[in-house]
């Protein structure tokens, strides 16, 4: 929520984003609060992975990232990016899906 408030300057739609974050999901008839995140395929879940992940755009454009030359040099920049995701974007990385995959 904060980087949507420093985004979007509209106090009612926040609140509706507020509202749906909280609303929770119907399964079999019972209300289920999730305890983060949205519901997958929910209609708003493309609209807020844009606004976050813009961020993660600047933070790459004002890295000015290079070609790396190495497998070595190719981790630490998906564990810099990793850390930067989780840490500032409060957003899980699936490790065990992320790889670097190097050509020579």
């Amino acid at each position: 929520m904060r980087i949507l408030y420093l985004t979007i300057d509209d106090g009612d739609v926040l609140s509706l984003i507020r509202e749906y974050l909280v609303s929770g999901v119907m399964i079999n008839g019972v209300v289920i609060v999730l305890e983060e995140g949205t519901q997958q395929g929910g209609p708003l879940r493309p609209l807020l992975a844009n606004i976050i992940l813009n961020e993660l755009d600047r933070e790459l454009t004002n890295r000015v990232l290079r070609f790396v030359k190495s497998i070595p040099a190719s981790e630490r920049v998906l564990e810099s990016v990793t850390k930067f995701i989780d840490e500032n974007l409060k957003l899980k990385v699936n490790r065990s899906k992320s790889k670097v995959d190097f050509y020579n």
